[in-house]
């Protein structure tokens, strides 16, 4: 038999997170495979930036395990957890770049805090990681001076400036036009591949998530709704990831958000009020 261990980079064992009295995650359990790219999906609310975030040791669960490499995230000591942070890289929404720093200098800012390396590789290898994301150009221009799409290639050149094994999207298409939407697919899908990392896309984007996914797992109710290959979550056959999936205006999840009904609210509709 396989050992999950070794095919899985990250792996959720029964976890439950919550908020107080608010449940965001219970018990899930699902698994990131090594050198693939894995989708996370849902509706809004549900509990998928929290997987970045336990995964990053941000967020510690109230029971079960976050393992990444086979160690429990929630375990680590200080030194520890940084050192396993080192292996993965994060890209923020909206790119989140230091707007007082130039292109160069965003991408390098986790090679000057992290490493000791000489100012001569630190440029070598920004302008690498800039010249994987097509803007080794754009080097001396500030973050006001770049587009949105851009502000996010940026953002990933500075994700995988160490190198990591595990790269971590948040929304990564959002107020993307297509061209750009396209390219950043597209993007994470052939450094994935040429650099051989594992990576974790969180997106509402339906059509391009699942064109550059290996794996999908749709989150709903704070459980795990559906799990698999792209084509196999489509045939779901459960009425939430029916309704996600094709993008249904009703089901499940409604319109409509719960309250007293409308003859409650405004009284009978016939005749007038004295």
């Amino acid at each position: 038999m396989t050992d999950l261990a070794t095919t899985s980079l990250v792996e959720f064992r029964d976890l439950v997170f919550g908020y107080e009295s608010r449940v965001i995650l219970d018990g899930v359990s699902f698994r990131v495979p090594r050198g693939k790219v894995t989708a996370i999906m849902g509706a809004s609310g549900g509990g998928k930036t929290t997987t970045l975030r336990l995964i990053g040791g941000q967020l510690r669960a109230r029971r079960g395990a976050v393992l990444f490499d086979g160690q429990d995230v929630a375990s680590l000591d200080t030194a520890q957890l940084y050192k396993a942070r080192r292996r993965m890289g994060m890209l923020f929404q909206f790119g989140a770049l230091f707007t007082d720093m130039s292109v160069f200098d965003n991408v390098a800012f986790p090679l000057r805090e992290h490493t000791q390396l000489s100012e001569t590789l630190v440029r070598d290898i920004v302008l690498m990681k800039l010249e994987a994301v097509g803007l080794r150009g754009a080097r001396d221009l500030m973050p006001s001076e770049v587009s949105g799409g851009m502000a996010r290639r940026i953002a990933l050149a500075r994700a995988i400036a160490l190198d990591p094994e595990l790269v971590m999207y948040d929304e990564p298409f959002a107020g993307l036009d297509p061209i750009s939407l396209g390219t950043a697919a597209q993007l994470i899908r052939r450094l994935n591949d040429s650099l051989g990392l594992t990576s974790i896309v969180v997106s509402h984007d339906l059509e391009e998530t699942f064109g550059i996914a290996d794996h999908v797992v749709i989150l709903a109710n704070g459980k795990v709704a559906a799990e698999g290959a792209p084509a196999q979550v489509r045939e779901s056959t459960d009425p939430l990831v029916h309704q996600f999936v094709n993008a249904l205006p009703e089901g499940p999840v409604h319109f409509h958000y719960p309250g007293v009904s409308v003859a409650d609210d405004f009284g009978p509709a016939s005749g007038g009020r004295e």
